[in-house]
């Protein structure tokens, strides 16, 4: 009994306090964004807002049993979590039901599993076990590749599911690995590869190709022009070149039409506020609207009236600055923040390398997701839909996520007893 009361006492309260205030705000708001008149108790199971009860309710559960686990079964039964993740999502491919275009749920009666939400904290096990093993070295190229494999495999799988929103989401695991170490030339190259890809996708590709070679060739002024940095530059210049070339065979040959139209939505390079563009333009319609102090709560018209599809799930921060202005939006971007840096700072206190490592796992997806998510609402980022954490409607994002924070948690508490 005194071994369960020093584990509830260590748990660190801000991360919990934090966790609760979304969890509460997000069913608050799914009620506003579904409000029916006709069953206008926010307890009624009949109703989303009824089910995300149950949902936060057995996620309380789900963060108990987390607690009450003995901290060192996470690090130990990493590898068998994680290939049993991997197994999930090639057993959906072929059991799984599609629902709104992606094969990734597992139909359970009237209830849907998504095993790609669970992929995410399985994955940050495993590659926090992996990078704290005792014989990682992260200049050695072995130690470069696994980590990236790790990460590569649920990726994959869930893009063949035709999740791609859910799928980039382990790109953000990224900043781990610089964390660890990783030579920062990596980090600049994918955000070089990002910017290329960007600067294709806008402006002719042997525009692009030949301002590429007119910085190669200002460059070769600045070092030493030997055989060696001559045949370097020009290997650059072939490799970014294909890039470029690729970049566009794969969005014209690759991408769907729906993704299509939403990237040069995105990039400004379409107009489709009655297609692909529709939900981000009234999105900003709706937030625009609530101008500085909002509407009031349940006084949403563009909410009332269901013009912005999915406004419990993807769209959920509409809702907010409708209804709350400013202010909430405000707030709700703070309280995320907040959650995020809190996070970044008790992973540093951590003195087992497995749970700093894991920590700054958590704070990566859960930052993506906001920033993405958000993003998404106000046009700044595509479409790609994935859930606002703790906040949007679904058992499967809650509960995941709900692991994910409360496993780093356990690790935190158990800290004190390390020597």
């Amino acid at each position: 009994m005194k071994e369960q009361k020093g584990i509830f006492r260590h748990i660190d309260r801000t991360l919990v306090l934090l966790y609760i205030t979304l969890v509460l705000m997000g069913w608050f708001n799914i009620y506003a964004a579904v409000y029916n008149e006709e069953h206008a108790s926010i307890f009624d199971l009949s109703q989303s807002y009824g089910k995300q009860m149950l949902w936060i309710v057995t996620a309380l559960v789900l963060a108990l049993l987390v607690i009450l686990t003995d901290a060192k079964f996470f690090n130990a039964f990493a590898y068998p979590i994680y290939g049993g993740t991997i197994l999930l999502l090639l057993l959906v491919l072929v059991a799984g039901k599609e629902i709104a275009g992606s094969k990734s749920w597992f139909q359970i009666g009237s209830f849907a599993l998504q095993p790609a939400e669970f992929a995410k904290f399985a994955t940050n096990l495993a590659l926090a076990h992996y990078l704290s093993a005792l014989d990682f070295d992260s200049k050695k190229r072995k130690s470069q590749i696994m980590p990236l494999l790790i990460l590569a495999l649920p990726a994959l799988l869930i893009l063949l599911q035709n999740d791609t929103g859910s799928a980039i989401v382990y790109a953000s695991l990224a900043l781990v690995l610089y964390r660890q170490g990783m030579p920062g030339s990596i980090l600049l190259l994918g955000v070089a590869v990002v910017i290329l890809a960007i600067m294709a996708l806008l402006f002719n590709q042997f525009i692009v190709i030949a301002v590429i070679a007119v910085l190669l060739i200002g460059f070769m002024f600045f070092i030493r022009r030997n055989l060696r940095n001559i045949l370097s530059v020009v290997g650059i210049f072939i490799v970014a070149s294909l890039f470029v070339l690729s970049v566009d065979y794969a969005f014209e040959n690759v991408l769907e039409q729906h993704q299509k139209t939403r990237i040069n939505v995105l990039l400004g390079k379409q107009i489709d506020l009655k297609g692909a563009g529709y939900n981000v333009n009234q999105s900003k319609i709706a937030i625009g609207s609530g101008a500085f102090l909002g509407k009031g709560y349940l006084k949403g018209t563009q909410t009332k009236f269901n013009f912005v599809p999915e406004q419990s799930t993807d769209f959920i921060f509409c809702t907010v600055g409708e209804e709350w202005g400013f202010v909430g939006a405000f707030v709700v971007v703070v309280l995320y923040l907040t959650l995020c840096v809190r996070i970044v700072l008790v992973a540093e206190r951590q003195r087992s390398d497995f749970s700093r490592i894991y920590g700054y796992g958590v704070a990566s997806i859960l930052f993506f997701h906001f920033f993405v998510n958000v993003g998404m609402t106000i046009g700044l980022m595509p479409v790609i839909g994935i859930p606002l954490p703790f906040f949007s409607y679904g058992g499967s994002s809650l509960w995941a996520f709900t692991i994910l924070l409360f496993i780093f948690i356990k690790q935190d508490s158990y800290r004190l007893q390390l020597v």
